[in-house]
């Protein structure tokens, strides 16, 4: 059977009496509202990787997870009365999958000692933990997506995008307005022309957008959308007869459910992806012991889809991190406080991922005091018709533009929040 990694821990926390608590893992889901269909996935791989842990290991260095779910609706001010409704649980680690929360709970839980883990979204400036003490958001953000998207297009356009257009459409929010001075800049770097289209929540209206997509005809929409406006926007696409190939998601636009219903007509439609897909022998394992077993968060049918997957992978991580906190600190019964210390320390390689049954499923990263960010790497992959296709390996982001910005942004915010540097030599 795969087993955790790092689980190689001391006979005195192996051995021990049975846990008097669980570790656990607080789930701000949502599975109702217009954002239902990319929250409910994602939730359901969360919860089925810690209840895998718990009936095929016994928990996590012998102590039983918990995986208590609040309901968001990808609203912030229930987020942040779901934060201040579980925090008292024993919480280790909070993954609230919205920027908006994510934006309301960093002084929350830095000021509760509790980490933050916002994967692939948030406020990007956190991957600098000189300032962020207790927000971690790797393996990759919102600026990486940004820069390796331009990467990708400028390879496949010999090395320069001078001249081009590039249409940003984004959901008019906080988080879809994160890539934007990212692709100012390089906007500015690389010569191409950048438009700026905002949709407004939840994204169903955007005759305005397309009409004006239809009329300026850019060389490549990109999309930074959530939700019911990925499948309006697809499907706008296709009236318009935009060339699909030239219409790029970031990797909360590709999911499943946002080509499924255009089927072939959807065909060519690109996005990235923060882990890969396909076939891994964890799939089986929570097949057996999960969903057979009748311990499933949903019914089952999610099982491997972007989300699911995506989900999986983030729990994935925080266990592996809490069994590295039980490594560092002898306690089998870990806290937030070694939570903390343990993400800050955390290294995943591809024995770890293949240890635990998912071969590949990101890029090997190594978190830093200083650096709570990852690699910042993503793949590109494409809708054939019928299923999402890998095309390329993880491509990485240019550092040499958004580091200059993470550390502009958060110094500012630093200085506005009067924030010592947090770490040693720093």
């Amino acid at each position: 059977m795969k087993k955790l990694a790092l689980l190689a821990l001391s006979t005195a926390i192996a051995a021990g009496s049975p846990a008097a608590a669980d570790l656990v893992f607080p789930s701000l889901s949502y599975r109702t509202g217009p954002y239902a269909a990319g929250g409910i996935p994602f939730a359901d791989g969360y919860a089925d990787y810690f209840t895998l842990l718990n009936q095929r290991d016994g928990g996590i260095g012998g102590v039983m997870t918990r995986v208590p779910e609040c309901e968001t609706a990808y609203n912030t001010e229930r987020g942040v009365e779901c934060y201040e409704s579980t925090r008292g649980e024993g919480a280790l680690v909070y993954q609230p999958l919205s920027t908006g929360i994510t934006y309301q709970l960093i002084p929350r839980t830095t000021a509760d000692g509790i980490p933050l883990h916002t994967m692939g979204y948030g406020r990007t400036s956190a991957t600098n933990g000189n300032v962020f003490s207790h927000t971690f958001n790797y393996p990759a953000n919102y600026w990486d997506a940004a820069s390796v998207i331009v990467n990708q297009l400028l390879e496949e356009n010999d090395g320069s995008l001078e001249g081009k257009t590039i249409a940003l459409l984004y959901h008019n929010s906080a988080y879809g307005r994160e890539p934007i001075r990212t692709l100012e800049t390089l906007s500015a770097q690389h010569g191409f022309e950048l438009s700026q289209l905002a949709v407004d929540h939840p994204g169903q209206e955007q005759g305005n957008q397309w009409l004006q997509i239809r009329r300026e005809r850019p060389d490549y929409v990109v999309m930074w959308g959530w939700g019911v406006m990925n499948q309006v926007a697809i499907q706008e696409a296709i009236n318009t007869r935009f060339p699909m190939e030239n219409f790029i998601g970031n990797w909360w636009a590709g999911a499943d459910h946002d080509v499924e219903s255009a089927g072939a007509d959807a065909a060519g439609y690109r996005s990235l992806n923060m882990n890969r897909l396909g076939d891994m022998p964890v799939f089986a394992e929570i097949q057996e012991h999960v969903i057979d077993a009748g311990l499933a968060a949903g019914d089952g049918s999610n099982l491997g889809n972007v989300l699911y997957t995506r989900g999986m992978y983030a729990a994935f991580l925080a266990a592996e991190a809490a069994a590295l906190a039980q490594e560092m600190s002898g306690v089998a019964e870990i806290d937030a406080s070694m939570m903390r210390d343990a993400m800050a320390a955390l290294e995943i390689t591809n024995e770890t991922m293949e240890a635990a049954g998912m071969p590949g499923i990101g890029p090997e990263f190594a978190v830093t005091c200083e650096d709570h960010g990852g690699t910042g790497m993503a793949i590109m992959q494409q809708w054939d018709g019928e299923q999402w296709v890998t095309l390329t390996d993880f491509i990485a982001p240019d550092d040499s533009v958004t580091q200059p910005l993470v550390e502009e942004d958060s110094a500012q915010y630093a200085a506005e929040n009067g924030i010592e540097p947090q770490c040693t030599g720093g």
